[in-house]
């Protein structure tokens, strides 16, 4: 009673023919095949991006920071 019968996935697969079609289940099916080939193919490009590492970037805190007047801050200039 808790398994489901052979008898059981052919009345389901019945009612899904049925209802959509084979045309319609074959085109899905040709959809989601398609969907797998190019979500593969992203996954290659993002290893071959992922090979290219890019420069370290560093920051020189040794160097004093260069004091630029600001002149968007404090008062208006009349």
């Amino acid at each position: 009673m808790g398994s489901l019968s052979i008898w059981h996935w052919i009345v389901v697969i019945g009612v899904v023919l049925l209802l959509f079609g084979r045309g319609k289940i074959s085109d899905l099916m040709g959809d989601v095949a398609q969907g797998i080939k190019s979500f593969k193919k992203g996954l290659q490009d993002d290893e071959k991006t992922a090979e290219k590492p890019e420069p370290v970037k560093s920051i020189d805190h040794t160097a004093p920071p260069a004091a630029a007047p600001r002149t968007d801050v404090g008062s208006k200039v009349v």
